[in-house]
C-alpha cells in the first residue's frame, strides 16, 4: 500500500460501517492470497520454518488465515481514531500486567520487545489509556502528512512517538527508561538496520533489532516481551466491542543477560514459543531468517556491523 492509499484509507475508513469494512478486508486478503505473489510466498516460507510439522497444504491454508489477520490489522488501524473508550476497553484483554507495574515501582520504565503480530497499534492505544503512558519509535511514513496524522493521533491518547532515524532517538529512549512512569514498547522481530543482532529463532539463524536489549541495558531497566494475538469475541463483550475479534496482550519476563546478544536471545526464545501457538497472527511478509536474505546485501550488512 502506497502513501496516498494509506492516507485515503485513514480518512475514509472511520466513516464506513464496520461490517462492510470486514467484508472488504477479508476479500482483499483472499485475493492477495489467491494470487500467491512474492509477499505471500515469503509469508508461507516463514510459517514453514515456525511450523515444520505441517504439510505444504496446511501451510497454504495457514497463510490464508495469516492474510486475513494481516488485513484485519490494517482495517482496525485505519478506524482506530473513531474507536470509543468503551470499544477500546472491550477489544483488549491483557495478561501479566503486574510485571509492568512491578518494574515501574522498582526500576523505571520497562522496555517491551514487540513482534509484528496481532495489532500493536490497538495494544498501544489501550496501554496508554488503561495501563501507563507509552513511549515508542515508529518508522517514518510517506507522505509526511500521514506520518504527522499518525503521530498527532497517538499523542492525543498518551503515546509519545519518536521517528526512526531521527537524531537523538536512542538517548531519548534511555532517558525515558530511567525517568520511569511509562512503558516503552519497541518492534524488534525484524532488523531494519545493520545494527541488528544475530539470534536463533526456532532453530534458524535470524537477525532482530538490538534496540530493546540495548536500551534496557543502558537504562538499567527490565526487558519484557509483549506478545499480541487475536481472539474471537462472544456475547456482551462482542457487542460492546463492535467487532467479532479482540486482541490478547501477554507480558512475560523480565529477561536476563549481561550483553545485548544474550538478552536478545532470551526474549526471542519466548517469542518463538508464541509464534508456534499463534502463527497466523505473525504478519511477517518479509525475509527475517538469514538463509532467506540476499547474500550480497547480507554480506554488506555484516561488513557495516563489523562482523564480516
Amino acid at each position: 500500500m502506497n502513501g496516498k492509499s494509506y492516507l485515503l484509507a485513514w480518512r475514509l475508513a472511520p466513516k464506513v460501517p464496520e461490517p462492510i469494512l470486514r467484508v472488504v478486508a477479508d476479500l482483499a486478503a483472499d485475493i492477495a492470497w489467491l494470487k500467491r505473489g512474492k509477499a505471500i510466498r515469503r509469508l508461507e516460507s516463514n510459517y514453514a520454518k515456525v511450523r515444520p510439522e505441517l504439510t505444504e497444504k496446511q501451510i497454504r491454508q495457514l497463510s490464508r488465515k495469516g492474510m486475513r489477520s494481516y488485513l484485519r490489522y490494517f482495517r482496525e488501524a485505519f478506524t482506530l481514531p473513531a474507536v470509543t473508550a468503551d470499544q477500546l476497553a472491550a477489544r483488549v484483554r491483557a495478561e501479566n500486567t503486574d510485571l509492568v507495574y512491578d518494574a515501574l515501582a522498582k526500576y523505571g520504565s520497562p522496555i517491551a520487545a514487540l513482534g509484528h503480530a496481532g495489532n500493536w497499534d490497538l495494544a498501544g492505544a489501550w496501554a496508554a489509556v488503561h495501563l501507563v503512558p507509552v513511549l515508542t519509535v515508529a518508522e517514518k511514513l510517506k507522505p509526511e502528512e500521514i506520518y504527522q496524522a499518525f503521530v498527532g493521533f497517538r499523542q492525543s491518547i498518551g503515546i509519545e512517538v519518536l521517528g526512526l532515524g531521527d537524531k537523538g532517538v536512542f538517548d531519548k529512549l534511555v532517558a525515558g527508561g530511567k525517568g520511569g512512569g511509562r512503558l516503552i514498547p519497541l518492534l524488534a522481530d525484524r532488523d531494519l538496520t545493520y545494527r541488528g543482532v544475530a539470534v536463533d529463532l526456532l532453530g534458524h539463524k535470524a537477525r532482530v533489532a538490538a534496540g530493546p536489549a540495548t536500551v534496557a541495558l543502558a537504562a538499567n531497566v527490565p526487558l519484557l516481551l509483549a506478545t499480541i494475538h487475536y481472539e474471537k469475541l462472544h456475547g456482551k463483550r462482542r457487542k460492546k466491542a463492535g467487532t467479532p475479534y479482540g486482541i490478547v496482550i501477554t507480558f512475560s519476563g523480565p529477561y536476563c543477560g549481561e550483553n545485548v546478544s544474550d538478552l536478545s536471545q532470551a526474549w526471542v526464545d519466548q517469542f518463538g514459543e508464541f509464534l508456534k501457538a499463534h502463527t497466523e497472527d505473525w504478519h511477517m511478509l518479509q525475509a527475517v531468517f538469514v538463509e532467506d536474505l540476499d547474500a550480497e546485501k547480507y554480506a554488506e550488512t555484516l561488513r557495516k556491523a563489523g562482523e564480516a
